[in-house]
């Protein structure tokens, strides 16, 4: 039988031996209230899920120390879902523009902002082409001043 032998306190002078299986049940219950406290750090708060039959780009945008930001891109597949915000949401309104792989508008949106054709991350929302920007066209989501938010895309008819 495995045995794992400790020495309280490094004094060498009392000796318990304990076996493997029990070290290991001391172990997790010793763990299982850290465990059951720690945030659930898979947990995101906003998160884009595309229902198309194509794969979907899409970008957000969010309020950012009184300044408008735009972030960008996320690749989702179809039938998949990709988390775009992992903290709280500490804004009310998200800003999503998503197209798909040919460059058409999966959501109707009113809000212009910046965008580019690779990665990025914009602050700001006016002067896009004098900054060397696109400008997008972003749907506005109401998330009710929830913590969380799921946006499902969908196929237009």
């Amino acid at each position: 039988m495995d045995q794992i032998r400790h020495s309280c306190c490094g004094t060498g002078r009392k000796t318990q031996i304990f076996n493997a299986k029990e070290t290991f049940w001391f172990a997790a219950v010793l763990a299982a209230p850290l465990l059951c406290a720690a945030p659930d750090a898979a947990h995101a708060a906003f998160t884009v899920c595309n229902q198309t039959a194509d794969v979907a780009n899409v970008a957000i945008g969010e309020q950012v120390g009184g300044e408008m930001r735009t972030e960008g891109w996320w690749a989702v597949a179809a039938n998949r879902c990709a988390d775009v915000i992992k903290s709280k949401l500490s804004n009310r309104y998200i800003y999503v523009h998503a197209i798909d792989v040919r460059g058409r508008p999966i959501l109707d949106g009113a809000v212009t902002l910046c965008v580019d054709t690779k990665k990025f991350q914009i602050t700001g929302k006016d002067a896009c082409w004098q900054r060397n920007h696109l400008r997008g066209v972003f749907k506005e989501v109401d998330t009710q001043s929830s913590d969380n938010w799921t946006l499902f895309l969908t196929d237009r008819h």
